[in-house]
């Protein structure tokens, strides 16, 4: 079995450590005394750049980065409630970390950090006063009513067109001709939009990260991240994604952050100039992960195919980062903790969730859980089955090798490969759907689970099934209708379309969007045919849905399918129910209703949700082929 080593605590319940923000950054000022004829080490950047008073974690690490840094001596000005605890060299003599513990009593203000080398330097440190605390429009977290709209902001619309060309970035044009290249979509561009989600009925958005990912190739999808502590300038600047997310929630809407643990850019500064050689997951030779995780709870397993899921790399642009580090621990950790703070975002999707060092993802999430107890947090595990999945999530397992995941939600890749297979072919087994649930029993609360159809790793739904509009509406009624909290991949509403070979083909700019489109699906003009029809089901649903606080918090009885015909209830205490057929058959089929009346009793009569169609007898249903019943029930 694998072993994998607990990360050692400092003060706090977990590693005080820090990171980097690449800002020009006002809250950092320089001041040199300068030493005659001698030269001196420049200050390049000191992660982070600011950080607050009144954390629960009193712990504060530095990293200072300049050439040649490690020479000198550092010292802090004194200041109440801050002492500097120590000052430690790492391999890299342009690297030092600085220790600092900030008491409760600490008030705002800026630390005077002094470096004596052939110069003395002066740095303005600022400590910030937190806002989080008390401000329910701040940190939501999410919940089973919310609606998630995810979208890639590169392809979504273009808002801005002065953040189109960046001349020092690597990638610094526009090329929409080109699938790999940037489009030029931003922040500006997707809150032009705030009315067009609301109408759809979503509650809360979630982008492929916005961080900076300044790669030669590629970077519009965001997963190779160079700076942990800036917005990518293409989508606007750290200071507008702040008033991005403050926006969004002045509109009812939430904002999920996606983040990467496991790897980052090779351009990242840390890994052009590393710290140390531990900081990274070094090989010989590159060496890819073997993308299974399996071997992390197998108990006949070997250990070196959990070594090669956990510290092989993700791609060969994409350095594995070495969590079981202690510094390397803690420097994520409070780069997490940053973002929250300083954005008041309301969750954060994990990406690669499984292929982060065991341990470290148990202490970074708890420390995230004490700072911010209402913080959602949701990752990627694309495992293939529900107990592997399960494994990622708080579930009823035993520790394995002393992890216990302490992560609230996992995406359901299960219940979405089980509607695929259901609708795929000519004959349609929903049975794949009701057994994909069954397994709920191994989660601590199932109804957590983040639920989708596609996303941008996979062919769009309308593609998988065919472009069948009928199977569409089938996928769609169930994915607002079931347990967890539901996701729309950006443009399913109004049917989207491609396989994802190459990948870029499932990632096309949102028509509308763009100047010059031909077509704009964001208004209802220039959403004709089956595009509006698409949309008008869509948002009929999930508008009930918010309406109807039943139809998302409400308990789930599910019916073993039969016939071809899926049906299961939604109901809650105070009486009201709402009953879903599935009929995945090409025909018509008459539905016993007698199964039901443990649901059923007490109602007399229903009406069909999506289009108004009265429904006075609950003993038999004829249900359409191809046709999803969303059945509000009546006394």
């Amino acid at each position: 079995m694998n072993s994998f080593r607990f990360l050692p605590l400092l003060a706090g319940s977990w590693l005080a450590a820090t990171s980097s923000v690449a800002l020009a950054a006002p809250a950092l000022t320089v001041t040199e005394s300068a030493a005659p004829a001698a030269k001196t080490a420049a200050i390049q950047r000191i992660d982070p750049t600011f950080w607050w008073v009144g954390m629960k974690n009193p712990k504060l690490q530095l990293l200072v980065h300049g050439p040649g840094i490690a020479s000198s001596t550092a010292t802090l000005k004194a200041y109440d409630g801050v002492t500097l605890d120590g000052v430690q060299k790492l391999e890299s003599s342009n690297y030092l970390l600085l220790n600092l513990t900030i008491s409760p009593s600490a008030k705002p203000g800026k630390l005077q950090l002094e470096f004596q080398g052939a110069k003395k330097t002066t740095f303005a440190y600022e400590l910030k006063q937190r806002t989080t605390p008390g401000d329910k429009q701040k940190v939501q977290g999410l919940a089973q009513q919310d609606f998630i709209y995810f979208l890639m902001p590169d392809r979504f619309s273009n808002g801005d067109p002065k953040n189109d060309y960046i001349k020092d970035m690597r990638a610094p044009k526009v090329a929409r001709d080109s699938m790999y290249a940037r489009h030029g979509g931003d922040l500006k561009g997707i809150e032009n939009h705030f009315d067009y989600f609301k109408s759809l009925g979503v509650t809360a958005l979630w982008m492929t990260p916005v961080v900076e990912n300044d790669m030669p190739k590629a970077s519009y999808h965001g997963y190779a991240l160079t700076d942990y502590y800036n917005t990518d300038r293409r989508y606007g600047t750290l200071e507008e994604y702040k008033q991005f997310v403050d926006r969004a929630h002045a509109n009812g809407l939430k904002v999920v952050h996606d983040v990467v643990l496991n790897h980052m850019g090779s351009k990242n500064y840390l890994f052009l100039d590393q710290p140390a050689k531990d900081w990274f997951n070094q090989w010989p030779g590159f060496t890819r992960s073997n993308y299974n995780s399996s071997a992390l709870n197998d108990p006949y397993g070997s250990k070196l195919d959990g070594k090669l899921y956990n510290k092989g790399w993700f791609d060969t642009t994409m350095p594995d980062v070495n969590q079981s580090n202690p510094l390397v621990a803690t420097y994520l950790i409070q780069n997490f903790l940053w973002w929250v703070e300083y954005t008041g975002l309301d969750a954060y999707r994990i990406d690669t969730y499984p292929y982060s060092d065991p341990k470290f993802l148990m202490l970074w999430g708890q420390a995230l859980n004490e700072e911010f107890p209402n913080l959602f947090k949701f990752g990627e595990a694309w495992v293939g089955s529900t107990a592997q999945q399960a494994f990622f999530a708080r579930n009823v397992f035993q520790p394995v090798d002393g992890f216990k995941s302490n992560l609230e939600s996992v995406f359901d890749f299960q219940s979405q490969n089980a509607m695929h297979e259901a609708l795929r072919g000519d004959q349609p087994n929903l049975n794949r759907v009701y057994e994909a649930l069954q397994g709920d029993w191994m989660y601590e609360d199932a109804t957590r689970n983040v639920t989708f159809l596609d996303n941008h790793d996979m062919s769009r739904f309308y593609s998988v099934i065919g472009e069948d509009f009928n199977k569409y509406k089938l996928g769609v009624a169930w994915l607002l209708t079931t347990r967890g909290i539901p996701q729309l991949y950006y443009g399913t509403e109004v049917l989207m379309k491609n396989f994802s070979n190459p990948d870029g083909k499932v990632r096309e700019d949102f028509p509308g969007g763009f100047s010059g489109d031909k077509q704009n699906y964001f208004t209802a003009a220039g959403r004709t045919g089956q595009a509006g029809e698409a949309f008008n089901y869509l948002s009929k649903l999930s508008l009930y849905r918010q309406a109807h606080p039943v139809l998302a918090t409400g308990k789930l009885m599910q019916f073993i399918p039969q016939d071809g015909v899926y049906t299961y209830f939604r109901y809650n205490d105070q009486g009201e129910a709402v009953m879903v057929l599935l009929n995945g058959n090409k025909d018509e089929k008459t539905v016993d209703g007698a199964r039901f009346v443990e649901r059923t009793g007490g109602f007399t009569s229903g009406t069909e949700i999506t289009t108004g169609t009265p429904v006075s007898d609950l003993k038999s249903f004829k249900v359409p082929g191809r046709t999803a019943w969303v059945v509000e029930l009546k006394k």
